[in-house]
């Protein structure tokens, strides 16, 4: 699936060019507020394009709504996309043929539905409904049922089709008692989408989807797992997905999810040093080096900061540069900005 983030938008010029060439890649990372109307949108918005001195804007929705906007009842800014994307989860796991017919049948517009479904997932319905049922197949063989259980489980008729389907997904034929695949889902929070991955014991990965090398963190883990990933969720994505509302809600100060890193011993050195920089403080780059015992290596720790692959648990967004400016951060510099100001208002 394709994890790669839009292009970084320096002026409101670039930002204007978006809406006006309807680009989805933005979309869930941009938003525009029309001063003249007092609504927002998303791109690809259906509406007239406003004039460009009548736009502000905003990165997220709960900045626009925040800044007075209302939420736009053409292309439902605010969460309607939500809300159509769990209505095609459940068409794309019944047996429903997802035609034309069918969608508009149930008032959804079948190019919006597609178009969001891809950009959401990587993937059509139906790869997406197939791969849900093969995961299915696989957590009935690892609790040690038999292969025709998993068969039956997933709802393959076919024993040859369900083979091969599993073999190709998997990479291998399936087999009592085969490992269970990662877990793949997003999580919509008030600074942007988030991708988790996670099994049912912990937690693997979990990033906003717009930062930078988000294909190279998602590559690593496939390759250093050596497990297929899925898409669907686990004890620990509900775990996760709770704990991150009460922390955008200024109610939490240390996650408690259990996690799988992955990583050499410096990177985890310096991950287990990230983890106790308190919630509200920040350290420099040279004062986490120090935490390590490694003084000299400070581009390396910020090299094992950037690609954790665990953002906000391992709070790689507390380390700024040694005059106080914010330095990097691979989610964006104004995320980073908004992440210190929520813990610094909670502490």
């Amino acid at each position: 699936m394709d994890l790669l983030s839009p292009k970084r938008l320096n002026t409101d010029s670039d930002r204007y060019a978006v809406f006006a060439d309807a680009n989805m890649r933005y979309d869930g990372h941009l938003f525009l507020g029309v001063t003249s109307t007092g609504i927002f949108c998303r791109p690809g918005c259906p509406a007239r394009l406003p004039k460009f001195e009548n736009c502000e804007f905003y990165s997220s929705a709960a900045d626009a709504l925040e800044a007075g906007f209302r939420a736009c009842k053409r292309c439902h800014p605010a969460g309607g996309e939500t809300t159509l994307i769990k209505t095609l989860i459940s068409l794309a796991e019944s047996d429903v043929k997802l035609t034309n017919i069918a969608l508009k049948d149930r008032g959804i517009d079948p190019s919006t539905a597609r178009r969001q479904f891809l950009l959401r997932f990587g993937m059509s319905f139906t790869d997406y409904a197939r791969a849900r049922r093969l995961a299915v197949a696989a957590k009935t063989l690892t609790a040690g049922g038999t292969v025709l259980d998993a068969q039956l489980d997933a709802g393959f008729e076919s024993a040859s089709g369900f083979r091969s389907a599993y073999a190709k997904l998997f990479g291998t034929a399936p087999a009592k008692g085969s490992p269970n695949p990662l877990y793949i889902d997003w999580i919509d929070t008030p600074m942007g989408r988030m991708i988790v991955i996670a099994d049912e014991e912990a937690l693997y990965l979990l990033e906003f989807t717009n930062r930078k090398n988000m294909r190279r963190q998602f590559g690593r883990l496939r390759k250093v797992q050596s497990r297929a990933i899925v898409p669907g969720r686990t004890k620990i994505t509900e775990q996760i997905e709770s704990e991150l509302k009460a922390y955008f809600a200024g109610n939490l100060t240390s996650f408690q999810t259990p996690l799988a890193t992955s990583g050499t011993d410096f990177q985890r050195e310096t991950w287990r040093a990230l983890q106790t920089i308190p919630h509200g403080e920040t350290r420099s780059y040279a004062q986490l080096a120090e935490m390590i015992g490694k003084p000299s290596a400070i581009r390396a720790v910020a090299s094992a900061n950037a690609n954790n692959g665990l953002a906000l648990i391992i709070p790689c967004h507390r380390v700024i540069s040694k005059d106080g400016g914010l330095g990097g951060y691979a989610g964006g510099l104004d995320r980073k900005r908004r992440l210190l100001d929520l813990e610094s208002k909670e502490g």
